[in-house]
């Protein structure tokens, strides 16, 4: 089970854009992740008239290590850990483990 997950809402914790905030908005891989807003930088694109594409610099938003993030607990507004909880009916649930707090999905 990712404790984060595609929709959460994240802080980032280490790195150039520490302190950033934003949502995740895919899974590069098993260990890295896009989020908006976050950890962009200037690409040089070659025009392709094929592809419809006019070429020069263009901001593009790189993935990031889920080791450099942590998920953002709204009711403290602070980065927050998570942890796994397991309910009565086996089914698992993510928690923060400052509050005990289920994380909604998103």
């Amino acid at each position: 089970m990712n404790k984060i997950r595609k929709g959460d809402e994240v802080i980032v914790i280490a790195g150039r854009d520490k302190g950033k905030r934003g949502k995740v908005t895919q899974r590069a891989d098993e260990t890295r992740l896009l989020v908006e807003g976050v950890n962009i930088v200037k690409k040089h694109a070659k025009p392709n008239p094929m592809k419809g594409i006019t070429g020069g610099i263009i901001a593009k938003t790189m993935s990031i290590h889920q080791s450099n993030v942590a998920i953002f607990n709204p009711s403290t507004g602070k980065a927050d850990r998570v942890g796994i909880k397991v309910l009565e009916d086996g089914n698992k649930v993510r928690v923060f483990k400052s509050s005990g707090a289920e994380i909604k999905a998103a």
